[in-house]
């Protein structure tokens, strides 16, 4: 029986668990959405919703805090300067886990643990991906186009000529 058993253990000893967890907690403030297992994504929520609640409070000590356990400043300034206030009259729940399938490699199942309200920023994300790879299609296609012309005009090309010390006559 699991009584008063709390926690998860991952398969992992204790370090190696806390700085997967503190690793995972940073990549969501700055990501806003991050894909893992799903025990991995139930395991690090209570730790991102303290997180949050030490950005909610926004004074010297949770900053210290907060900085003490997540890995970068610029999460820290993230967590404090935008995610705080965005949840300021929120009472906790601030995460959602999707789930999306099963892992190729040894079937684990997968999810998405997200922000609440981070759709905009994804979506923002995702636009400026598909600019990105469609003008990077654009150039490539141009760059094509252009080696076409080149070799076109000229008609067909001049084949290597013979290597000097070759005999003709064999």
């Amino acid at each position: 029986m699991r009584h008063k058993v709390a926690g998860w253990k991952l398969g992992r000893n204790t370090a190696h668990r806390r700085s997967l967890l503190r690793n995972l907690v940073t990549s969501l403030i700055l990501e806003e959405r991050v894909e893992t297992t799903v025990p991995k994504a139930k395991a690090m929520r209570p730790h991102v919703e303290k997180m949050i609640t030490l950005g909610k409070r926004g004074d010297l000590a949770a900053r210290r805090q907060a900085l003490a356990y997540l890995m970068t400043g610029a999460a820290v300034d993230k967590l404090f300067d935008t995610i705080g206030p965005r949840f300021g009259d929120r009472q906790g729940g601030y995460l959602r886990i999707v789930r999306t399938g099963f892992q190729k490699g040894d079937g684990a199942e997968k999810a998405f643990i997200e922000l609440l309200g981070s759709e905009k920023l994804i979506d923002e994300k995702r636009q400026k991906r598909a600019e990105v790879r469609s003008k990077r299609a654009a150039e490539a296609k141009k760059a094509m186009e252009e080696a076409e012309a080149g070799a076109q005009p000229g008609g067909a090309e001049p084949s290597a000529p013979a290597a000097e010390g070759e005999d003709k006559d064999k």
